[in-house]
């Protein structure tokens, strides 16, 4: 059963720019992982403050997403980004329910 992702990042003002920088590395990489089925950025403008960045991911099992949180590149990305977020990552592993086919 698939597993999927919803992660949101918000870097200080200061380091949005290399946040999202490192993220476009890391999409780079995961994509390429074999038990990886999408891996999206997104950025969200947010009035007022830095933008929030946010992405959406799917594994074909749990064990996929696991293997992605051990992996070379994302424990860079990680050791990299280290004091440039605001506040810690907000991960949120879903289950599906009721989810549209793939077109």
């Amino acid at each position: 059963m698939s597993t999927y992702i919803f992660a949101t990042l918000i870097p200080k003002p200061e380091h949005a720019v290399d946040v999202e920088k490192e993220l476009r590395h890391l999409v780079d990489a995961t994509r390429k992982e074999p038990g990886n089925r999408r891996y999206d950025l997104m950025r969200e403008a947010r009035e007022g403050k830095g933008p929030a960045l946010h992405l959406y991911e799917i594994y074909v099992d749990r064990a996929a997403f696991d293997s992605h949180i051990a992996s070379a590149h994302f424990q860079a990305f990680r050791g990299r980004i280290g004091d440039w977020l605001a506040v810690a990552p907000e991960i949120r592993v879903l289950e599906a329910l009721d989810v549209a086919p793939e077109r």
